[in-house]
């Protein structure tokens, strides 16, 4: 005799012939990636998103350490000049701190390299990628901070105090305009990117 029940019965779901498909990452572990917005065009796994950020991450520190590169030899080529000596105490100080952030920005841009070396194979894919965007945001500000210095020890030295101090005003207004107000600017405009333009680049 069948058993009585209080309500319809839900139809199992069809998946056709062939094994029932596993569910997928996202439907494992919801919410795992907060920028996954339905219907952005990208059919990806939390694993394929990952991969996909790292390696946006590795392609924007091989410019900004190409950056620190060059500023960092030009800065090692300094003290090896003839009129290095003639440097006053405030342009030897500026130069060494320089010299101290070069260092340091080389460090920080190489981190994520050790990180991810550190972490290989470890399923950690998602946790390696917020780190390096944060050593990677940590290694612009010491750039900007380099590249806002060499301007000003180079005005300092070729024309005068006042140059110098005026070269570093003005490296921190545009390097502030363009680097914080726009990025900014353009998340207070809001909404998405026209599929016409898109298409018309």
């Amino acid at each position: 005799m069948n058993a009585r029940h209080s309500g319809p019965i839900a139809p199992e779901p069809d998946h056709g012939p062939g094994p029932v498909p596993a569910p997928s990452d996202q439907e494992v572990r919801p919410g795992l990636h907060r920028d996954i917005r339905p219907g952005d065009g990208r059919d990806e796994t939390p694993n394929e998103r990952s991969d996909r950020n790292w390696n946006d991450i590795l392609q924007e520190l091989r410019v900004a350490l190409n950056g620190t590169q060059l500023i960092g030899g030009f800065l090692l080529a300094v003290a090896f000049q003839p009129r290095f000596d003639e440097l006053d105490t405030y342009q030897l100080t500026l130069y060494l701190v320089l010299v101290s952030l070069a260092g340091l920005a080389t460090v920080v841009g190489l981190a994520p390299v050790t990180l991810h070396r550190t972490l290989f194979r470890r399923q950690v894919k998602e946790r390696v990628v917020r780190i390096g965007n944060k050593l990677l945001i940590g290694h612009l500000v010491v750039v900007a901070l380099l590249v806002i210095g060499v301007a000003s020890l180079i005005f300092d030295w070729a024309l005068s105090r006042t140059a110098g101090i005026i070269a570093l005003v003005v490296g921190v207004i545009v390097l502030v305009a363009l680097w914080v107000v726009l990025p900014r600017l353009e998340l207070v405009r809001g909404g998405e990117d026209d599929p016409a333009d898109i298409a018309a680049e």
